[in-house]
């Protein structure tokens, strides 16, 4: 490596933002927005220690003494440059105190980009970076070299062109425009080719050697890794389809999914890497080949009891939430019938969880003793020749021109990833057609802004959606569907991916003050058989209107029409709304002082789906 020291600080660096995310997301210091939770501090610091990593690395093969750079370079050069823009595009935030802040994009916009970053962070950190490492370790450990060279470049670039447009997908019939909702679609569909293509890449490095994979536990990991690699990216197509993702949307489908991803491809190539480092590093002989066994088996078995439960529970939840009785009326009203009937699913996933666990800790301990029975080895001599020009060079093939320049390879690459990004992105901000505004739409007042604070830290939006589609099925089950103009001053929107628990986008108005009131004190009070913690605290905290004017002076700041000078009256309209609150409560039996937390819950909750008038429900969910 280029640098002892900058490998330090990465390494230490990036030990500390796991820390950090350990010790705010509990106390409720969350962004909300899906892989990008923490707050803007901890953000900085992401964006130093990438930099930090970035620099090494390619100081490290600017230095090199081999002028062509190997496949799993392209792919960590792919996703330095695609990392990095993502990270910083989706984290404009206007900081309100010191963990704090406000998402620079509203509604619509900010669920796009946020897509658009949510989907590529799993592909340019849980996918390409492994894809260099299954580039390098599946050849080394099976002793051949890779099945196809031209396979590789078309792998390589196809992905990182197609993969960025794909973000969309998470967004079907949603409020999002149509025509991105299509670009999303048919770029998902035509990703299977090069995924599927490195998958294949993958395991036809191994022909010749499948006597060897029955033996060697290294490569029944690597193999298994791929095959959930395929089948995550057949999957994934395949739910980008409007008919699938109308089923599996906001299920526990979606679960299954990723998990397929993460536990199979993710966890499994780098358990069979660590199998294949630690007795060279050491150089000593695996510790147990029985217990590496054993992991296998057990992790293989986890991922099925993991998974399997998942795509049983999405398939019930779509089912049940879809289902009319033969007079045209909702067969299951009331959402708590569809979460009860899959709770036997969630306890076998946590058994799968459970048994995926197991088998890491028994790999630590096999690592251990592997490395307690060993030297390690903390440097070798370079072995790469000098670097000198090649007789063949001019007979080559052209990529070889590419590879040799990391530089001009990391431009290039940039280029790619960003042509999918600004043809979604600029329209969908530019042109005001795409988000047609509502006259009767306002901002949040102080209390329902603080309310709507209090929905994010306590992590609401992880269980309740906010986005009713335009399917008979959930508009006679919530109300009227979802509309783009409504979500203009979100920042940052709250659409969710999962309903653990239903929609809540028309809830407002729906039951009084007391019965959110107790709700969130005793969710089995209201809802028997829930599975929603209680919030006892929210009734005990004050609310902090010390931090009013910062929040409607940034609101402003980000376009949300306050008045000028507005934050020198906001707590007074704050308490206002407070005791009418109150008032309320007292009215039903309930006595709460009006500057609870809890209060301010109340207010944000009965403010959503009211700005417009929408149609009665058919009957009560």
């Amino acid at each position: 490596m280029f640098s002892d020291v900058l490998s330090q600080i990465n390494f230490w660096g990036w030990q500390l933002i796991i820390l950090s995310a350990v010790l705010t997301l509990p106390m409720g210091y969350t962004t909300s927005k899906e892989y990008a939770e923490l707050e803007w501090p901890i953000d900085i610091a992401i964006t130093l220690i990438w930099v930090v990593f970035g620099w090494n690395m390619f100081a490290t093969i600017l230095n090199r003494r081999e002028k062509h750079l190997y496949v799993a370079i392209w792919f960590y050069i792919g996703t330095f440059v695609t990392v990095a823009v993502l990270h910083i595009v989706n984290s404009f935030e206007l900081p309100v105190s010191f963990m704090k802040s406000y998402s620079w994009y509203a509604g619509v916009q900010d669920a796009l980009v946020q897509w658009w970053y949510g989907h590529n962070a799993v592909a340019f950190f849980l996918t390409t970076p492994y894809l260099g490492l299954m580039y390098y370790f599946v050849p080394k450990a099976a002793n051949r070299p890779v099945y196809s060279y031209r396979l590789s470049i078309i792998h390589f670039w196809a992905l990182i062109f197609l993969y960025i447009w794909a973000g969309p997908h998470h967004l079907l019939y949603t409020a999002l425009p149509d025509w991105a909702q299509s670009l999303g679609v048919v770029f998902s569909v035509m990703l299977i080719a090069p995924s599927w293509g490195g998958m294949l890449n993958g395991l036809l490095t191994l022909r010749g050697a499948w006597d060897k994979v029955r033996e060697d536990v290294v490569l029944k990991f690597m193999v298994v890794a791929l095959t959930c690699y395929g089948m995550a990216t057949f999957e994934g197509p395949m739910l980008s389809l409007k008919n699938v993702n109308a089923i599996s949307h906001f299920t526990d489908w979606t679960v299954a999914h990723v998990h397929i991803g993460g536990l199979g491809w993710n966890g499994f190539l780098t358990f069979g890497m660590l199998y294949w480092l630690f007795p060279k590093l050491f150089r000593v002989e695996l510790y147990s080949k029985r217990l590496a066994n054993f992991h296998f088996w057990i992790g293989s078995l986890g991922i099925i009891f993991y998974a399997l439960p998942m795509y049983w529970a999405g398939f019930t939840q779509s089912l049940m939430w879809k289902e009319f009785t033969a007079e045209g009326l909702l067969a299951y009203p009331n959402f708590l019938e569809t979460v009860t009937q899959i709770k036997t699913m969630y306890m076998l996933r946590a058994l799968g969880g459970a048994m995926f666990i197991a088998g890491t800790v028994v790999m630590c301990y096999n690592l251990f003793m592997t490395a307690k029975q060993g030297s390690f080895v903390a440097n070798e001599e370079a072995e790469a020749p000098a670097i000198h020009k090649d007789a063949n060079e001019e007979n080559e093939h052209w990529h070889r021109l590419i590879e040799r320049r990391p530089v001009q390879m990391m431009v290039l690459s940039l280029v790619v990833i960003m042509i999918g990004g600004i043809v979604e992105m600029i329209p969908t901000f530019l042109v005001k057609s795409n988000i047609p505004t509502i006259a009767s739409v306002k901002p949040y007042t102080p209390l329902e802004l603080h309310g709507r604070d209090l929905y994010i830290k306590e992590g609401c939006n992880n269980c309740h959606s906010q986005m009713v589609r335009p399917f008979r099925s959930e508009t006679e089950r919530y109300g009227e569907y979802s509309k783009a103009g409504e979500f203009i001053y979100d920042h940052p929107h709250l659409w969710g991916s999962k309903r653990t628990g239903p929609d809540i986008h028309r809830v407002g108005g729906k039951y009084p003050d007391s019965w959110h009131y107790n709700h969130m004190l005793d969710p089995e009070s209201m809802s028997p058989g829930s599975i929603m913690p209680p919030y006892p605290w929210l009734f005990e905290y004050d609310i902090d209107t010390n931090a009013t004017p910062g929040k409607i002076t940034a609101m402003r700041q980000l376009g949300v029409p306050y008045p000028k000078g507005y934050e020198a009256q906001a707590n007074e309209d704050l308490r206002k709304q407070a005791n009418e609150i109150s008032e309320r409560l007292k009215e039903s039996g309930v006595k709460t002082k009006s500057e609870k937390e809890i209060i301010a819950l109340i207010a944000y909750l009965q403010r959503l789906g009211t700005d417009i008038k929408a149609k009665p429900l058919a009957q009560d969910n």
